[in-house]
């Protein structure tokens, strides 16, 4: 954990109003109410962050608005520290809606967590909800394949991230690599953090999400052409989904199902003016929108829980 400096991706438990206990502090308009289903004045959303942790709700700002309009409650968004702060969270109550990674969905459901996807990130208009995960190393290095890594200091984002762990570690399992022993890890906890860390010679070898070594850094100037090479590329992985809490009232549960498959994307947002100026995204991968998904979404994630047998996955 040592080596990397910025924050999609986990540690201790803490969401931050402040860093630790904020979302039990943040969070009690969405305490349950034992008898019968929540209908809160307030409902508080959480996400983590791809990248910049600080610029997370302006990215979300859009949405919040939409669901603001739509259900006519507050929305409190609360940016988390790491994956397992959402599912803490939402376990208890104090989170109603929560934007995870495929993999901290599925631990979040096999450890007792009980809220539903309905619907899941869709980068382009038309295209499918998913995306890959890449394996990077610097430009010129002489790694050229995952078996090579044995021996290197590798980066990954953190140990729920799906991209960022799960499907590297099942491609390094294949490749005859343990990823445990055989690299030495280096937790990120970051997509942008794991990228910048190869490109800068932190790390020998990294992991991290397609969108960030194609489009995010590259816009921004933090990644230049050629810095970094491509050396594995996972099969598409299922969209980040949005799950909400199951103890919610059903009507509520509609207004918030109708508006994620509906209504949050950019033809939508910017049609009824919901942001200043254009809308660029639902997010802060700059999403196209959401996508109506299930439970069965995911099944291919637990598929390669299944190989990996990574506790992360939870019981399975």
């Amino acid at each position: 954990m040592s080596l990397i400096i910025p924050r999609r991706v986990l540690g201790a438990l803490a969401v931050a109003c402040t860093v630790a206990l904020a979302l039990a502090a943040c969070g009690q308009s969405a305490a349950p109410q034992a008898a019968s289903a929540r209908n809160p004045d307030v409902l508080v959303f959480a996400a983590v962050p791809s990248e910049n942790a600080q610029t997370l709700q302006q990215a979300y700002q859009p949405l919040i608005t939409l669901l603001t309009k739509e259900t006519g409650k507050q929305i409190r968004f609360q940016p988390a520290t790491d994956y397992a702060a959402v599912i803490e969270a939402q376990r208890s109550g104090k989170v109603d809606i929560a934007q995870y990674g495929p993999l901290s969905y599925v631990l979040a459901r096999n450890t007792g967590v009980k809220a539903s996807p309905i619907a899941a990130q869709l980068p382009t208009k038309g295209g499918q909800s998913g995306y890959r995960s890449y394996g990077i190393v610097p430009a010129g290095s002489p790694i050229h394949d995952l078996a090579s890594l044995r021996g290197h200091k590798v980066c990954f984002v953190d140990p729920n991230s799906t991209s960022g762990h799960l499907y590297p570690s099942a491609a390094l399992l294949d490749a005859g690599i343990n990823p445990d022993k055989d690299v030495t890890p280096v937790m990120t906890g970051g997509h942008d953090a794991s990228v910048l860390a190869v490109a800068s010679g932190q790390c020998d070898a990294g992991f991290a999400e397609d969108y960030m070594v194609d489009k995010i850094l590259p816009s921004k100037g933090q990644l230049k052409p050629g810095q970094v090479s491509v050396l594995w590329r996972s099969d598409v992985i299922p969209g980040s989904p949005v799950a909400i809490s199951d103890d919610l009232d059903p009507a509520l549960k509609a207004k918030i199902t109708d508006v994620f498959q509906t209504k949050a994307n950019l033809d939508y947002l910017n049609a009824n003016g919901i942001c200043a100026t254009a809308c660029t995204g639902v997010d802060d991968a700059g999403d196209w929108g959401y996508i109506k998904v299930d439970d069965s979404f995911y099944d291919g994630v637990r598929k390669v829980c299944s190989t990996t047998r990574d506790k992360q996955c939870g019981a399975t």
